[in-house]
């Protein structure tokens, strides 16, 4: 494969619905031969999802809004500006501290992109988690995803 230099417009990129907000491929794996992908997320205030650690590496660099990034025993309020990096393996989830956030998630390898796509197609979207943790529970194990607690002691905890 030859790569070369692309440009992604502002209405451009593939959109999956995931339960934290629409995730938008701005650079696919198959474009950066598989170095890292970027997605734009569009989050509403909704509950947070659970704690999960995942295999890849990645960066959230926000955009609009604030957002509380919980991850290991810590927490980062992110502003317009703020970039954090979360390794591989590093147990996280972030809630939202107003209406909406928009923010740019950058991941390391090709890893990401399948989960978000195989997430979306088959998680259905607006459903209270409780009736689609099944689905979830399939979808994290097909990619090295896994979920650090139950959905009743994050909310229990929640910052």
């Amino acid at each position: 494969m030859t790569l070369t230099a692309r440009h992604t417009r502002p209405d451009e990129g593939v959109r999956l619905e995931m339960p934290d907000g629409a995730h938008i491929v701005k650079a696919s794996a198959e474009e950066t031969g598989g170095a890292f992908e970027v997605f734009e997320v569009e989050a509403p205030a909704a509950p947070s999802a659970p704690l999960h650690r995942s295999p890849w590496t990645g960066a959230v660099y926000l955009l609009e809004g604030s957002l509380r990034i919980r991850f290991e025993d810590r927490q980062v309020d992110l502003t317009p500006g703020s970039l954090i990096t979360i390794p591989g393996q590093t147990a996280f989830t972030f809630d939202m501290l107003g209406e909406s956030a928009r923010f740019l998630a950058v991941t390391g390898g090709d890893r990401a992109g399948k989960f978000f796509a195989d997430f979306a197609a088959s998680v259905p979207a607006g459903r209270p988690f409780e009736e689609v943790f099944p689905q979830v529970a399939a979808v994290t194990s097909r990619h090295g995803v896994t979920v650090e607690a139950s959905r009743e002691s994050v909310d229990a905890n929640r910052v």
